[in-house]
């Protein structure tokens, strides 16, 4: 395949509550842990797109973190089209590649969370609308990276000539990534109008969403090979059994599951077995993986992840 992924091993801030880290002191602490995921051999690094805490998830400073890391690419996984008006997404987001010359992404999903729709006063659409406002909101963020003034109207936005100054520094735009696996609606419109999606579940299950997209693809007349496919979950390198139990129960509390179910969902072992089960999905389609950690303040377990998935997805 000539096209470059969108990533091999990218890195996803999963939280940003650290124990004993001062609010004062807690965008140093992600900036280290950005400095080191880049050192560690991480191709790109994503926040999230929550403005409640959700099991320790909160909103992290991508723009910020822009100005201060020099090869990865950046981007929210994923930013929810109900908080924003699309037009503005796509000026953000460009800001965003302005200032690290190139390396955004737009992450960007329907959105799932109605309590903290309803407590900003946002209005929490039916299923069916938010996907029909989300493929409404991807063609005029692509319209904004790629035209002077573009003109769209539709029945849940509508835009009369913004204007996107100054333009994105990537060619065409950052790639824009549409987050979630439903097989009739949303993979269907990743078909038409994504350059990447990312999945989760075991190998078998991305093996599954990857052939509902070339399905999809096939129906919509593209090549499927143009769409980055990438993998979403977390991961545990470790060579002691009691550290891996202990990890998977941390993991199956917040997940809501059975540590054994957890294991399932992870890249967990040792690292010799996680990079087994790497190409378990590499098989089923996967071209990147994206990780979060259960303690992402722990730099040297993250340079043991991003050393182990870099040995078996780098160029």
């Amino acid at each position: 395949m000539s096209r470059r992924p969108l990533t091999r091993v990218g890195f996803q801030y999963a939280g940003y509550s650290f124990p004993g880290v001062m609010d004062s002191k807690l965008f140093q602490q992600v900036v280290d842990i950005a400095h080191a995921a880049e050192a560690s051999g991480f191709d790109s690094l994503w926040t999230m797109d929550h403005v409640h805490q959700i099991a320790s998830v909160g909103e992290a400073p991508l723009a910020a973190l822009a100005a201060v890391t020099t090869s990865a690419r950046l981007g929210v996984l994923v930013s929810c089209n109900s908080f924003r008006n699309p037009a503005l997404l796509a000026k953000m987001v460009t800001t965003i590649d302005v200032i690290s010359q190139g390396r955004a992404v737009l992450g960007i999903g329907a959105g799932w969370h109605t309590e903290e729709t309803h407590a900003y006063g946002m209005e929490f659409r039916t299923p069916r609308e938010r996907l029909a406002a989300l493929d409404e909101a991807v063609r005029i963020c692509r319209a904004m990276f790629t035209e002077h003034a573009p003109r769209f109207s539709g029945k849940h936005h509508s835009v009369d000539e913004p204007l996107n100054v100054p333009a994105p520094i990537s060619p065409g735009g950052p790639p824009i990534l549409i987050g979630g696996g439903g097989e009739k609606v949303l993979i269907p419109l990743v078909a038409r109008h994504g350059d990447a999606c990312n999945f989760f579940g075991g190998p078998a299950t991305v093996r599954h969403k990857i052939e509902v997209l070339e399905r999809a693809c096939e129906a919509a007349g593209r090549d499927s090979s143009e769409i980055s496919r990438t993998w979403l979950g977390t991961a545990i390198v470790t060579d002691s059994e009691a550290e891996l139990q202990e990890s998977l129960e941390r993991l199956g509390t917040l997940l809501g599951v059975a540590p054994s179910a957890a294991r399932g969902l992870a890249l967990c072992g040792t690292k010799a077995q996680v990079q087994e089960r790497i190409e378990e999905y590499r098989a089923a389609g996967v071209e990147g993986m994206i990780v979060s950690l259960l303690d992402p303040s722990d730099l040297d377990h993250l340079q043991r992840v991003g050393t182990t998935l870099r040995e078996v997805l780098g160029d």
